[in-house]
């Protein structure tokens, strides 16, 4: 079975990249956890309002929302153990990355659709 995937700012508007991020992960595989507090389904899945109601066993977070938003979520996102985190382009965020890296988070500054087409996931 392959690994867990967060897809944090998950998004119902399927011109969104996060949205087409849900539908390739399902494509390839994944258990996907879409997360975004206003969403209650999404794709066939139940949509997760905030990192902290998670299930365990989460291996990858990948993150679609602004550097104004990831800063308030440090704390969950580190109480989540995530063995890594991907910054899609335009949600990058150096502080953060770098309190991840400090806990021993591997993190990449990567598009998810392109990592999953390209067989880099």
């Amino acid at each position: 079975m392959k690994p867990a995937v967060a897809v944090l700012g998950a998004s119902a508007n399927p011109e969104r990249y996060s949205n087409k991020a849900v539908r390739l992960l399902l494509e390839h595989g994944y258990p996907v956890h879409p997360v975004h507090p206003a969403l209650d389904e999404l794709e066939g899945l139940a949509v997760t309002a905030e990192l902290a109601a998670l299930p365990d066993g989460i291996d990858t977070v990948t993150v679609y929302v602004s550097p104004q938003v990831s800063a308030t979520l440090t704390e969950a996102l580190l109480a989540l153990h995530p063995r890594r985190v991907i910054f899609n382009p335009g949600a990058e965020n150096p502080a953060l990355q770098s309190v991840l890296e400090a806990a021993g988070v591997q993190v990449e500054n990567a598009c998810t659709l392109v990592l999953l087409n390209t067989g880099q996931f």
